[in-house]
């Protein structure tokens, strides 16, 4: 590392965020890094140097749950910024340490060591005023404040697929597979698929499935234009609402997203661990 120089993403409205933020502060300091603060990632902890500059980072650490992590993505993926995740939160799939362990160890032998960069696909979702929104778990759009059916219409390169009556259509990448993506019935992707997923939110037919895309495809989803309005959102948080009628196009984003590992993932063992994948039920305590 040559710029030496570190930024932080912390959730803190989290106690146990905050506490590993200064685990990870002093680990860095330690390791001769300056620290530079996200804005609205823990500027209140006091922790940055007053001359550094997230945009200088080499490394961006997000310390909280997956959401932080995903946040932070977004905030480091204009510059380029690798990213790490120390997790305080509930599930932390995503992240490559856990808060409640020794976390200034683990850091201090990541920064000083040599670290594993990991690339993972991201998506863009476009609109028709040219605004243009990044996500690497997944972009969906989902219907707004009613309780009736709604149709979206969905096109693949330039094909008509379906005219889907559902509460919305999410598209995800292999990263995005293990989370709202799997909860609405789409198969788990191992991010060496070079593939994205489609998939309907409570479809109201018997023979909506799942389908899975190469990357360069070029998605389009369609608000019916008698429907009630709909909402775009990008990893969970809603970015724009959509008008009847309005279309969103979505493809693969023009780089990746970074993640700095200590070693390759074992991406089964962390499906095993995390989302108890090939667990017997009955070996599992109640």
């Amino acid at each position: 590392m040559s710029r030496r120089t570190l930024a932080l993403f912390v959730d803190s409205g989290q106690e146990a965020a905050r506490r590993a933020a200064l685990e990870v502060a002093a680990a860095a300091r330690n390791c001769g890094f300056a620290i530079a603060v996200c804005k609205g990632g823990g500027e209140d902890l006091g922790l940055a140097n007053k001359d550094a500059k997230v945009g200088d980072a080499e490394l961006l650490i997000a310390i909280g749950g997956d959401g932080t992590l995903l946040r932070a993505a977004r905030v480091g993926y204009p510059d380029d910024v690798p990213l790490l995740g120390v997790n305080t939160g509930r599930l932390g799939f995503l992240t490559e340490l856990e808060g409640d362990e020794d976390v200034r160890a683990g850091l201090e032998e990541l920064l000083c060591g040599n670290m594993v960069i990991e690339e993972r696909a991201a998506l863009e979702a476009e609109l028709g005023s040219g605004s243009r929104f990044v996500a690497l778990n997944d972009v969906v759009v989902h219907k707004r404040d009613a309780a009736r059916i709604v149709t979206f219409g969905l096109e693949l390169d330039g094909e008509h697929v379906a005219n889907l009556p559902a509460d919305g259509i999410v598209v995800a990448t292999p990263t995005g597979s293990t989370a709202y993506f799997l909860s609405a019935g789409g198969p788990i992707i191992s991010p060496r698929v070079d593939a994205f997923g489609i998939a309907g939110l409570l479809p109201h037919t018997l023979f909506a499935r799942p389908l899975i895309v190469p990357t360069n495809s070029t998605i389009r989803i369609t608000v019916d234009i008698e429907s009630v309005s709909a909402n775009l959102e990008a990893d969970g948080e809603k970015v724009t609402n959509l008008s009847p009628g309005e279309t969103v196009i979505i493809r693969r984003a023009p780089k990746p997203v970074r993640f700095a590992r200590g070693a390759p993932l074992h991406f089964f063992s962390r499906l095993e661990q995390k989302l108890r994948w090939g667990v017997s039920i009955r070996g599992t305590s109640r």
